[in-house]
């Protein structure tokens, strides 16, 4: 017999994959989001106790826990990152949904200022900053560019849905502080823990 929180996922992802079979667009954003707050109120399912952040001083700032496998549909995980932890921007190269379950997660959404003609430099000015927490959540087109950054002394514990599973993204890029692009998965990826099925 399954555990309830599989049922759970699989009954939301049928939900996700109706939506995304359609095609995504920011309205269609909007649809995604309100069912992943719905997650959220799971809290026997979802919570740090499950999904323990690392230890600190251990070396590792987060843990992203994938929480399906279904090929390259529709893909959740759940991320319980450590204060400290920052990413440089990045895209996701498909759709994305972050909703928290516990914390704060401050995310800076960038727009590129140049052409793109060179594709080893960027050049990003800031449009907007978002403190993702529950309540407020964030979602992102294929090319948009974010980052985030956990401040304070609370882990955060957040769902992150996005449209294709991380691990087969190739066409994902990052914009280092001093314009530099590089390739995200290669260069800023840790490996996924796999918690489906339970």
């Amino acid at each position: 017999m399954s555990h309830p929180r599989a049922a759970v996922i699989q009954g939301f992802l049928e939900q996700i994959r109706a939506i995304d079979a359609a095609g995504v667009d920011r309205a269609a954003l909007g649809r995604i989001t309100a069912l992943l707050e719905g997650l959220t109120a799971h809290t026997e399912l979802f919570n740090f106790d499950e999904f323990p952040p690392p230890a600190p001083g251990q070396g590792k700032s987060a843990f992203r826990y994938r929480l399906n496998d279904d090929g390259e549909g529709p893909t959740l995980y759940l991320n319980s990152l450590l204060p400290g932890k920052r990413t440089v921007a990045h895209n996701h190269e498909t759709w994305a949904v972050i909703v928290a379950v516990q914390g704060q997660e401050l995310n800076t959404v960038y727009q590129r200022e140049d052409d793109g003609s060179d594709p080893t430099l960027a050049r990003l000015a800031v449009a907007r900053q978002v403190v993702v927490q529950p309540g407020t959540p964030i979602s992102f087109l294929g090319d948009d560019l974010h980052s985030i950054q956990v401040d304070g002394q609370t882990p955060t514990l957040h769902f992150h849905l996005y449209g294709r599973p991380l691990e087969s993204l190739e066409g994902r890029y990052g914009v280092q502080d001093d314009g530099r692009v590089v390739a995200y998965n290669k260069s800023q990826m840790e490996p996924s823990i796999e918690a489906y099925g339970q």
